[in-house]
């Protein structure tokens, strides 16, 4: 099999069509057309069914799709572990970190990471959803969820504690609850129904009030903890927040402050197979040499 249409074929399978497949590859739509025509002669199979709207993959070609996804992910893996080989870390590192993390705690080290490291091309991938790390979706990841994966290297980094809080502005308005049975007569913020969340049971605070959670006016719900945060800050209402959060806004107060969930583990991931990384020993070591300047 032509290595070269292998590679054209596997970039318009993941376009989906011709025209963006030859954007990415530089080249004409009509020189992608004749080069996947070819290779479907050469191995005398359909890959794709035509129409107006794009291309969708046959049988025969979900299968080939699927082999060349895995062998460019490998070439990419490999490609890392070369760059991995020089002296001192450089190139891209590319980490994935829920939203809040990543915007309230992780984005202000990103300097000091590149004062000691300079070379590293760092991206943040600031996302609630678990990134495949096995298929190089991102080269590590601080998570609040521990991995089952068995191919997966875990570190415990520290855990985060919650309380309920509000703004002064809020319990001047409305009063402060004396118990979790009055929270059910205040404004709760919690998280959208669906969708990635960030930790389990992030409407804990929910359950606690004893609150109904279905076409209940009193509820409000974010798919972002950081807009729960500045919500809470403009007097919206109540929620439960880290307190390394609270302790930053001398505008908001612990609520109930002998009442607070479990905390929530954080941990930094990364593939097994990148434990010789230098550049994933240095922001390992840069996370668990620093993670205590922090009170979470």
């Amino acid at each position: 099999m032509d290595w070269d249409k292998l590679r054209i074929f596997h970039t318009v399978a993941q376009a989906g069509s011709f025209t963006h497949g030859g954007e990415t590859l530089g080249l004409s739509q009509s020189a992608i057309s004749r080069q996947i025509s070819s290779l479907e002669e050469s191995i005398d199979t359909k890959l794709f069914h035509r129409h107006a709207r794009g291309l969708i993959l046959t049988e025969q070609g979900e299968l080939l799709a699927k082999t060349a996804r895995e062998i460019f992910s490998k070439l990419s893996m490999v490609e890392s572990q070369l760059a991995d080989s020089k002296a001192l870390p450089s190139g891209p590192l590319r980490i994935t970190v829920p939203e809040f993390i990543g915007s309230t705690w992780l984005a202000p080290q990103v300097k000091h990471i590149k004062e000691l490291y300079p070379a590293l091309e760092i991206s943040l991938i600031l996302d609630d959803r678990v990134l495949n790390l096995s298929m190089s979706e991102a080269d590590a990841a601080i998570r609040l969820y521990e991995t089952e994966q068995p191919d997966i290297i875990q570190i415990h980094l520290t855990d985060i504690h919650f309380h309920i809080c509000a703004s002064r502005d809020y319990l001047e308005k409305h009063g402060a609850p004396k118990s979790t049975k009055d929270l059910r007569n205040h404004t709760l913020i919690g998280y959208t129904h669906g969708g990635p969340t960030p930790f389990i049971e992030p409407n804990w605070l929910f359950r606690k009030a004893g609150v109904e959670t279905d076409n209940n006016p009193n509820l409000i719900r974010m798919n972002s903890l950081y807009s729960i945060y500045e919500s809470v800050g403009s007097g919206a209402g109540l929620a439960a927040l880290p307190d390394y959060l609270i302790a930053r806004d001398d505008n908001i107060d612990f609520v109930l402050p002998s009442v607070q969930r479990p905390p929530v583990k954080m941990y930094f991931v990364y593939p097994e197979e990148r434990k010789h990384s230098s550049r994933i020993e240095v922001l390992r070591d840069f996370l668990v040499q620093n993670i205590s300047k922090t009170k979470f």
